[in-house]
């Protein structure tokens, strides 16, 4: 391609939009607000030809996803089942486990003995749902929120169910979920990119993570997550280096960008592209990124939401409040990852202290962006790869016990976005095994998200090796029960 082809390219796109809104003028006023770079014939504007429209109307601008990495128990949090607790030691029937596929820690075991949750549970808000006693400030908000029970998926390890909710597929090497938000529809700030990604870890024993989870995979780099960091230097190598002031800066990239538009011009890489896009990318960050990490500006009133932590660089609380600055500043997808949920033993005190590290935080930024009217536009996801077991693994006594990997049904939460409030949906059976109302499958749940942001899941494709990908492979389909 050459830049002919390019400015082709984006006449065309914009021939598209002010088609399919009659070109009239209050087609035209609308176009300039969903994409204000749509009619200014500028360099930043041929360069993010990405930025897309969406197939409808969204409900939703932006995601941020606190990922529980590890595994919550659904048990000892959003689940409550009494019958467990009334079985407590008794062998799980072999009619309820039928042929469900273990993992190699509990597959020897020679029995399987039932087990309640040590903490209490109450019944909150509109919908009567109940909240484990771990979780006092979600209980808070629970009319805010949609509580999804019966959520499934088919891994059964960690690195292969993180994967699959983050890529849509489980052996990876595919786009991550914020990398095709960003491909189908771009970013809303210049200055950041639309994908980003903060990660944080607990007491409990912490599953890795890994920058596939937040790969552009076949897409351009530029849709790549960017992870910000705890350090002195939030974006790794965005300072410029000693000796050289933002001139100087401006003359290198400048000149490095020539160099290679005649790369481009000569082989018509599309990545030699993206490469310019992102060193313009860094040298507009080096701005806009120490304000977002500035919380000096914050109000009392905001850091006592979020608890003192928020104050301590990379902890989940502080990585919570930068999501929503982050979010407020227009980055499209921002990503969390809290490390410490895989409780195979000593589950009762782990958990206590995880809950303790992510409930008030988690709370809070729902709170936080309804008070600032960002809620509506904004879709909160909190949850983890899979559930755990309703039996104990290894050594059981009320006070303590452990459970194993559990994809047949397990719990999360969403709220904003255009997801209903104060809603339950989904059901597991009396002893927590299997869903019986209401099943919701990874790829339903990543349809959702992708339908809250007005894409249609199934044209939302990419074409690579002869074959069109999608976030959802080929399968999903949109929970239209949630949405309000």
């Amino acid at each position: 391609m050459n830049k002919n082809f390019l400015e082709h390219q984006l006449n065309f796109n914009r021939r598209r939009f002010l088609s399919q809104l009659s070109m009239g003028v209050g087609g035209v006023a609308l176009g300039s607000l969903l994409m204000p770079d749509l009619f200014n014939r500028n360099k930043d504007a041929e360069a993010n030809l990405s930025l897309g429209i969406p197939d409808f109307a969204p409900k939703a601008k932006r995601v941020i996803y606190m990922f529980q990495n590890g595994a919550p128990s659904q048990l000892e949090t959003f689940d409550y089942k009494p019958k467990l607790t009334d079985m407590f030691g008794q062998e799980l029937p072999a009619s309820i486990r039928g042929e469900q596929r273990l993992t190699g820690m509990t597959a020897n075991q020679s029995t399987f003995p039932l087990v309640g949750s040590f903490t209490g549970f109450k019944q909150y808000g509109q919908s009567g749902a109940w909240i484990s006693d771990l979780f006092p400030y979600t209980s808070k908000i629970v009319d805010d929120i949609c509580i999804v029970r019966s959520m499934h998926t088919e891994a059964i390890n960690h690195d292969p169910a993180l994967t699959f909710f983050q890529t849509g597929a489980q052996q990876g090497n595919r786009p991550s979920m914020g990398a095709w938000l960003s491909y189908g529809l771009g970013s809303e700030n210049k200055n950041l990119p639309a994908f980003t990604v903060l990660l944080s870890r607990g007491v409990g024993n912490g599953q890795g993570v890994y920058s596939k989870l937040w790969t552009n995979g076949f897409l351009e780099s530029i849709h790549q997550g960017v992870q910000f960091s705890s350090g002195e230097n939030p974006v790794l190598y965005l300072k410029d280096p000693d000796g050289m002031n933002r001139e100087d800066r401006r003359k290198m990239l400048d000149n490095l960008a020539a160099m290679n538009q005649l790369s481009y011009d000569k082989f018509g890489d599309p990545e030699i592209t993206s490469k310019i896009q992102q060193y313009e990318m860094a040298y507009r960050m080096q701005t806009a990124v120490p304000e977002i990490m500035d919380l000096s500006s914050e109000p009392d009133n905001v850091i006592k939401m979020y608890g003192p932590d928020c104050l301590v660089p990379g902890t989940y609380a502080a990585n919570c409040l930068m999501a929503r600055k982050l979010s407020e500043s227009g980055v499209r997808f921002v990503q969390l990852y809290h490390q410490g949920w895989d409780q195979h033993g000593n589950l009762p005190y782990e958990i206590t202290k995880q809950a303790k590290d992510v409930d008030q935080a988690s709370a809070a930024l729902v709170s936080d962006l309804k008070q600032r009217g960002l809620l509506d536009e904004t879709l909160v996801i909190w949850g983890g790869e899979f559930g755990r077991t309703n039996f104990s693994q290894g050594t059981l006594t009320p006070e303590n016990y452990g459970r194993d990997h559990h994809p047949r049904c397990f719990s999360i939460w969403m709220a904003g976005g255009g997801i209903k409030p104060g809603m339950v949906y989904g059901e597991t059976d009396e002893l927590g095994y299997n869903v019986i109302k209401d099943p919701v499958h990874v790829h339903d749940f990543q349809a959702t998200v992708l339908n809250q942001l007005g894409l249609d899941h199934e044209k939302l494709v990419y074409k690579h090796l002869g074959r069109r990908f999608r976030l959802t492979d080929v399968s999903g389909k949109v929970v239209k029960d949630i949405i309000s």
